[in-house]
């Protein structure tokens, strides 16, 4: 059996004036490490993937560490309590911010929402575009984001399922360059290229695409160039091997039999979603299940 465990801010506090970034502090992060290694074993990425058939289906019980976003602060802060405690890890990052020098609109929305009132944040949205809201959608919006507030959760994800994304763009690419230096954001918040290549040594890289869309709401032309530019940037630039992919997002909305085909045909070995749950072995390699880090045992919600 195969446990994913997913990171993604490691700081030392949260405060901010509004809720909206979430995260583990390292004493907590080292703290569930440890109580983790009493239940199962930690396995590195290079076994995983030449093993996949044999992990899934057995009676051990595998953990499997990874974080998103590329951010600074995981290898800063996670990756020396990492190697203290002889865990491997992968870090998946997006492109996009090394290539482009650009900052997600992802976390655009989080420090925006960290500085603004939710309720004014939708305000400001319905001053741009007309909001189509049903109650299924609100439903859904609790479910997924169920960490948060019924107003916080409403506000992403009208945010991020309810545009395409180059509405999101619009509106956020507007607010956020009323708020903050985008080329500040973009040195403080993600790790650097001589990061990546520590971590393409260490075989402890991957990719979360390029522009951290989600790709199940694209079409082929991008779903392609997401999975394969990201790696082939990637791979020249650290000159490791790229064979894993964790998606944006990763609800079934964003990660599709499609993404999935094309994700195996850019040379993938193995791709994560955000569905919850151990992984048994009648997965498919491309869409693993993977577990937030609070759910699991140590978790805020466990």
């Amino acid at each position: 059996m195969l446990t994913v465990i997913n990171y993604h801010y490691v700081r030392e506090n949260f405060n901010s004036k509004y809720p909206s970034i979430f995260g583990v502090t390292p004493y907590e992060f080292k703290k569930q490490l440890l109580l983790l290694t009493n239940k199962g074993e930690f396995i590195n990425p290079p076994d995983l993937v030449n093993n996949i058939d044999k992990v899934l289906p057995s009676k051990n019980n595998y953990f499997f560490v990874t974080f998103d976003d590329g951010l600074k602060e995981q290898f800063d802060l996670s990756l020396p309590i990492l190697d203290e405690l002889e865990i491997p890890a992968v870090f998946f990052v997006n492109t996009l911010n090394f290539e482009n020098k650009k900052v997600s609109t992802v976390h655009k929305i989080h420090l925006l929402r960290s500085i603004i009132d939710p309720e004014l944040f939708l305000v400001k949205i319905n001053e741009n575009v007309k909001i189509d809201f049903s109650d299924v959608d609100k439903n859904k919006s609790h479910a997924i984001y169920r960490y948060d507030t019924n107003l916080n959760a409403e506000l992403k994800y009208i945010l991020n399922f309810k545009f395409s994304f180059k509405q999101q763009e619009l509106i956020i690419n507007k607010m956020f360059d009323n708020y903050f230096d985008e080329t500040q954001v973009l040195q403080d918040l993600y790790m650097s290229d001589q990061n990546l290549q520590v971590l393409g040594q260490k075989k402890y890289l991957g990719s979360h695409t390029h522009s951290h869309y989600p790709l199940g709401l694209t079409d082929s032309e991008i779903i392609r160039f997401e999975l394969e530019h990201s790696k082939k940037y990637l791979e020249k630039l650290t000159d490791s091997k790229i064979n894993m992919v964790s998606y944006p997002y990763g609800t079934d909305e964003a990660c599709t039999d499609e993404v999935s085909i094309i994700a195996k045909n850019t040379g993938y070995n193995l791709g994560f979603t955000t569905k919850r749950g151990s992984n048994i072995g009648n997965e498919n390699h491309l869409l693993l299940n993977r577990f937030d880090c609070n759910d699991l045992p140590g978790g805020k919600n466990s």
